[in-house]
């Protein structure tokens, strides 16, 4: 075969050997764990190994805070100081501003100048926009779904009972944990990973004011039902079904957390 001049052959061998490239079996986020140093089973970020030791420090600052603000620990608003983050996560202040960097450019913290660090605070036009994002992007990424094996489906049912068994008990941490867990084990599987990953920005930013319809004992029974019916659709491989279960689902989170917003803000979550 004849090339052409202006095409590099070494750039024509890349898409060859793309072609010939055996496909990648798909590894769930939990067997990913055991392969990898997982800063937080929560957030979904991972440490990437060969990297300098400044970078991982950086990295395991970034995936802790986000964890504080999954949780809780940190509420929006509350100032991050540099100092006392440091002695407790046994590092020094560099990796703490570089991820303090990081994390303001996902929108997570803000920076006021002369002030220092602080988790977001959404405003309730900001919490709008976040659901209208994920409404947009969470139906792609769910009509991109393939096909669960048995095994995929066993992973989200599990994840369905954890969640279920944490309403019973009102623990509503570990509720809105196996929750976000649930949603992702579906997500992650999906060929479209940019929009995943910014979901996951998303549904971080948006974790700090999911306690609120937590608390009512319908809201949580509301949970675990649409998580039921989800499962079904999901089984039988009905992904626009899954889309319009998921509106619904969405839907009642936002309209329980918007009337949280109009009231003034978050408070921390009861354990």
């Amino acid at each position: 075969m004849v090339y052409p001049k202006s095409v590099p052959i070494a750039v024509l061998s890349i898409g060859t050997a793309e072609k010939n490239a055996p496909e990648e079996k798909f590894v769930s986020p939990r067997s990913k764990a055991r392969q990898l140093e997982t800063e937080s089973s929560s957030t979904g970020r991972v440490v990437a190994q060969g990297r300098s030791v400044s970078e991982q420090a950086a990295s395991r600052v970034v995936a802790e805070i986000e964890r504080m603000i999954i949780t809780g620990e940190l509420l929006p608003g509350q100032q991050i100081r540099q100092e006392t983050m440091a002695e407790r996560l046994g590092v020094s202040r560099l990796p703490i501003r570089e991820g303090l960097r990081q994390l303001t450019s996902e929108g997570l913290v803000r920076h006021v100048h002369n002030v220092g660090y602080a988790v977001a605070r959404l405003e309730k036009s900001e919490f709008d926009q976040i659901y209208l994002m994920r409404a947009a992007l969470e139906k792609e990424v769910l009509l991109s779904l393939p096909v669960f094996d048995d095994a995929a489906l066993g992973e989200v049912k599990d994840l369905a009972v954890e969640v279920a068994a944490a309403a019973d008990s009102e623990d509503y941490l570990l509720m809105r944990m196996r929750n976000r867990e649930f949603h992702f084990a579906m997500f992650d599987r999906s060929p479209l990973q940019l929009i995943v990953s910014e979901l996951r920005r998303l549904w971080t930013l948006a974790m700090p004011y999911h306690a609120v319809y937590l608390y009512d004992p319908e809201g949580r029974a509301r949970v675990v039902r649409e998580h039921d019916e989800m499962i079904a659709a999901l089984s039988t491989g009905d992904n626009e079904q899954l889309v319009n279960l998921m509106n619904l689902h969405r839907h009642g989170g936002e309209a329980g957390t918007s009337l949280m917003l109009r009231a003034g803000g978050a408070t921390r979550p009861p354990h």
